[in-house]
């Protein structure tokens, strides 16, 4: 029998000796520290956080310096002793976090939180196109900063990695949501989602076959639903079926035989998102009054404007409204509802990210050398260049290729 001994020491340094030493340089030479600074978050019920203690703990043993505001952790169940005993900083004044190089946070800057940033910083977090407000750039181009939306950011192979992330979260929550609210709670049907042999199963329509959608069907049909899912792209429903590895009751949204599937179903979700911030409404007034009395609809494009014309924003403190006899679940950031979780899916995201930015020596060069990066900058030094920000308020925008090639 032929037996394989294992390399020695030497056998390994030759092996490195062969390898492309400039590259191994380069790398060497571009690593730099970061001083990182999570501020607790004042918007509305929003309890995510965007590193979690153990990455807090990667990026302190990587040398990087990490600080928090005390508290900013408590709504996703980190306190502040899981973060110190990581290596963070526990600061009680918000100021001596906006002193770090990179500011990380969930929701967009608010005016105040503005005012605490200097120039040369970077900002890494949500735009939340629907409701922002032209002055808060306006204040953030002054600045001179550098700003990230973490929802435009792509991966290498062009995927949207936040999107997904929380549309997964967000796409299987809308099934939980839904029969939460289908059984005798708050009044409801009493009836169990899903189906028992012998009982007619649960009849769902769901509006979107993208990552909401999908996740929401595999959930759906896990509990025993009958599933009719609608979108007006076939080429998102074929990879959806091929996704799903069987077939399901699938159409493109033709109004009539939307309405006939919504008169009879149980549930509808709606998971319709668009690029530019604003979902299309497809589902009107006449055809949510049509539905069965007590049916349920979780409209997951909320956030978005909603694609249901009876859809009001609704919060998690006060979660539904009735409408024509049909509960409406209309909250923003479902998965907020479940912080800890997402926390974990956003911080495997972030991680990694600032780990590039590290080795890269500074942002410059991490933009040049990352499109995906690239793609969810909206603010350099201080330059508006995102496209569609620059449409919606009118803003002069530069094209960021030019401004880091140029101050190379």
């Amino acid at each position: 029998m032929s037996t394989v001994s294992n390399p020695s020491f030497g056998d390994l340094a030759r092996e490195a000796s062969l390898q492309p030493q400039e590259k191994l340089f380069a790398k060497q030479k571009g690593n730099k520290s970061l001083s990182i600074g999570i501020p607790k978050e004042t918007t509305f019920q929003e309890h995510r956080v965007p590193l979690s203690p153990m990455a807090v703990q990667l990026l302190c043993k990587q040398g990087h310096s990490v600080k928090i505001e005390s508290g900013c952790g408590d709504k996703a169940n980190f306190t502040d002793l899981d973060y110190s005993s990581m290596g963070a900083e526990l600061m009680h004044d918000k100021k001596e976090i906006y002193d770090c190089d990179i500011i990380i946070k969930i929701a967009p800057p608010t005016e105040d939180e503005i005012d605490l940033m200097k120039p040369g910083q970077i900002l890494i977090s949500a735009i939340q196109l629907v409701r922002a407000k032209e002055v808060t750039f306006k204040k953030m181009l002054a600045k001179g900063i550098t700003a990230i939306g973490f929802e435009f950011l792509r991966d290498d192979d062009g995927s949207l990695p936040v999107i997904r992330s929380m549309s997964e979260i967000a796409g299987r929550a809308s099934v939980l949501i839904a029969a939460e609210y289908l059984s005798n709670y708050n009044s409801g049907k009493g009836e169990l989602f899903g189906g028992i042999p012998g009982i007619q199963p649960t009849q769902i329509v769901i509006i979107g076959a993208g990552a909401v959608g999908e996740y929401a069907i595999k959930a759906a049909i896990g509990l025993g639903a009958s599933v009719k899912v609608f979108d007006n792209s076939t080429e998102k429903l074929r990879r959806l079926e091929k996704s799903l590895g069987t077939r399901v009751h699938s159409s493109t949204l033709i109004p009539q035989i939307l309405a006939k599937a919504l008169a009879d179903c149980d549930v509808a979700i709606g998971a319709l998102r668009s690029p530019l911030g604003l979902s299309p409404c497809v589902v009107t007034e006449e055809m949510v009054s049509n539905m069965r009395p007590k049916s349920i609809i979780v409209d997951v494009s909320i956030d978005q404007g909603g694609c249901f014309e009876t859809s009001e924003t609704t919060n998690h403190k006060m979660p539904v409204f009735e409408k024509h006899g049909v509960v409406h679940y209309c909250v923003p950031n479902i998965p907020s509802r479940f912080s800890r979780t997402s926390s974990y899916a956003l911080s495997n995201i972030f991680t990694p990210l600032l780990l590039r930015i590290s080795d890269e020596g500074n942002i410059q060069e991490c933009l040049l050398n990352h499109e995906g990066l690239r793609n969810g900058t909206y603010i350099y030094n201080g330059k508006l260049t995102n496209s569609i920000i620059a449409e919606k308020f009118n803003l002069p925008k530069r094209e960021i290729e030019f401004l880091i090639a140029g101050l190379r």
